[in-house]
């Protein structure tokens, strides 16, 4: 069957929408802008609130008759090469919960590399799912971590035959990426499923000089945010299915279960949109963002103290097998700075705002919607702060735990711990306690704390010294973390 790339449904069915001039009686309340506050109206344009409409009985009828979302979600599984394809506006940290509950029920194992996001930690909490940590790889002289390999998964299915499939995430927010074809190998020999978080990854389809993308490389669902390195609108996500271990079914009631009822079109109209420009002219885009990224790498290096992560950086024996410049990572440690000084000088002083932050890098994430004026302005910014990193006071130490030291017993489900008798204690004598929140820094998202682990003082300690020196903790219940919640053994909450 011909696919006709350069139709877009949803984007389609809006403009029909307009032409017939629809009076509807229905959600959203502002009426076409009609009601909205005049100054919001002026903040965001009228454009948004024309574009925000009813998806079902007002962008298609009230049966659905026209097939809008599924027609659309057909191109974008073609566009990809994928059986199936769902669209979420509620995110990837829906869609990998869907793809989980998909994959293992409440008290069963699932295999996770602990460098996973905090929506999975979240879809452990509310599934009741027993994680079996794979230990990603560590790159102890970077302070980095990278995918674990196909080996790694091996061995964890060895020592717990039981598991339900797997889960990886490739590539990482710092662009090192899983084999995932030998990963998916390893799953497929037990005819048990391998779940990717790709979040990171929507670009991969669309050009051969980027890292093999899940669908590509034999996995069977893959969760992809389309907003983070795609053109689509913040909370779009697709997550797609290959095979027949997991049915198409069974992912659609899971994600219905945890979806909206009431979906935006706004973030479907990107979807659409993004999955056409990329099936006319991702190729091309991709490429222009490949060498513009490979320039603006260079001319990093050519800045006294600044480096940019690269493949032999990130790439060798037990470290990562594949990688994505895009992210472009730039490690500022011999400025004599954090990357959180680095990222507030940047913004405060040039209006540059970097995306992933750590003790020592910064993120300056390219993608195709960059220019060669846009790389201008990122790389004048960093030659300033090259030359203003002297006068900045010195870094705040953050004590980042030797690899041995990072990995907490997980002494308790996940589920169990969150949601059972809790007790807040000193962060001096959390040490010892079993962990019932996340504390996770945040970018990238991935939680140091779990619930259900059994704190340590080398990771409190990092916590502590991290947060001094400006990281990020958006969920500990006590944001400065004088306190830490802890499950209340004395009320049984220990198995």
């Amino acid at each position: 069957m011909t696919v006709d790339h350069s139709r877009a449904p949803v984007l389609e069915a809006l403009e029909d929408y307009h032409r017939e001039g629809r009076l509807s009686f229905t959600p959203p309340g502002h009426k076409q802008a009609r009601g909205a506050d005049p100054a919001v109206r002026e903040v965001l344009g009228d454009s948004v609130f024309l574009g925000d409409v009813l998806a079902t009985g007002g962008l298609d009828d009230r049966l659905t008759r026209g097939r809008v979302l599924q027609r659309a979600q057909e191109l974008m599984a073609d566009a990809v090469h994928a059986d199936h394809t769902f669209f979420s506006t509620c995110g990837s940290s829906l869609s990998v919960k869907a793809a989980m509950l998909s994959v293992a029920g409440p008290h069963e194992k699932l295999l996770i590399g602990r460098d996973a996001h905090k929506s999975v930690v979240s879809g452990l909490i509310l599934s009741g799912i027993e994680p079996v940590w794979v230990e990603p790889r560590w790159d102890a002289e970077r302070h980095v971590a990278h995918p674990p390999s196909a080996v790694d998964f091996d061995r964890a299915f060895e020592a717990h035959p039981d598991a339900r499939g797997a889960l990886v995430t490739s590539p990482t927010p710092y662009g090192a990426a899983a084999g995932l074809q030998a990963i998916a190998e390893v799953c497929h020999r037990r005819s048990l499923p391998l779940i990717v978080d790709e979040a990171w990854g929507a670009h991969l389809p669309f050009h051969p000089d980027l890292p093999s993308w899940a669908m590509d490389a034999g996995a069977d669902i893959c969760v992809t945010s389309i907003h983070k390195m795609g053109s689509g609108l913040e909370q779009g996500s697709v997550f797609h299915l290959r095979g027949d271990l997991v049915t198409p079914a069974l992912l659609g009631m899971r994600a219905d279960l945890l979806g909206t009822t009431s979906p935006s079109v706004l973030i479907f109209a990107g979807l659409d949109g993004w999955r056409r420009q990329m099936a006319l002219r991702g190729k091309e885009l991709m490429g222009a963002a490949l060498e513009l990224a490979a320039d603006v790498r260079a001319a990093v290096e050519e800045i006294d103290g600044m480096h940019a992560n690269d493949r032999d950086d990130f790439c060798g024996p037990e470290l990562a097998d594949d990688f994505d410049p895009l992210p472009c990572v730039i490690d500022v440690e011999e400025l004599g700075v954090t990357g959180y000084q680095a990222a507030d000088w940047l913004r405060r002083n040039r209006g540059i705002v970097a995306h992933l932050v750590d003790h020592r890098r910064i993120g300056a994430q390219i993608t195709h919607g960059d220019d060669r004026e846009t790389a201008g302005e990122l790389l004048s910014a960093l030659r300033d702060l090259g030359r203003a990193a002297r006068n900045l006071p010195a870094a705040p130490r953050v004590d980042v735990p030797r690899p041995g030291e990072l990995r907490m017993e997980q002494a308790m489900l996940p589920r169990d711990a969150f949601f059972g008798p809790t007790d807040d204690v000193p962060v001096a004598r959390a040490a010892g306690r079993i962990a019932a929140e996340m504390i996770t820094p945040y970018p990238p998202g991935i939680p140091a704390v779990l619930p259900g682990e059994r704190l340590t003082e080398p990771v409190l300690r990092y916590l502590r010294t991290g947060l001094t020196a400006g990281m990020y903790l958006p969920d500990p219940s006590d944001p400065a973390l004088d306190t830490v919640r802890v499950v209340d053994e004395r009320a049984g909450g220990e198995r």
